[in-house]
């Protein structure tokens, strides 16, 4: 008997948190998903990483991206090692290579994408019609 690969993966626990174009949504989208791990009895082991790819797929989102924009984690708990799934979605690039924003510091940013991949256990883009979407997978005792 054959096992399909989504029936093993499917999300236990899901949420999606729409991501407000405007200043301040970095700080009050990390604080929402604090709030939705700790209800999810999300080990402390992987809440700090989890919340520093959320903070840094957001920051590009908003930065980089024509709105609308989506957070959706997605927590699989399983026998096995469990995986927290954070994903960004935005409606598409809207700046073009190079360029940043009035008032945002060139030497601050670029570092978010380096960021991510040290800390997930898994990582990609998936460019779709609606836009792209940037997932990260976080497995405790997992990260490189």
């Amino acid at each position: 008997m054959a096992v399909h690969l989504k029936t093993l993966l499917r999300p236990v626990y899901e949420h999606v948190c729409p991501v407000p174009p405007v200043a301040g949504a970095v700080s009050a989208v990390r604080r929402r998903a604090a709030a939705v791990l700790g209800d999810w009895n999300v080990s402390a082991e992987i809440v700090e990483d989890a919340l520093l790819v959320v903070s840094e797929l957001v920051t590009n989102a908003i930065i980089h991206a024509r709105p609308p924009a989506v957070l959706r984690l997605s927590w699989v708990p399983g026998d096995g090692a469990p995986t927290l799934r954070i994903e960004v979605s935005d409606a598409g690039a809207e700046l073009s290579s190079g360029w940043c924003p009035a008032g945002i510091d060139p030497d601050e940013h670029g570092r978010g994408e380096t960021i991510v991949h040290a800390l997930a256990t898994r990582h990609g883009i998936h460019v779709h019609l609606g836009g792209v979407t940037r997932w990260a997978d976080l497995v405790p005792g997992q990260q490189l």
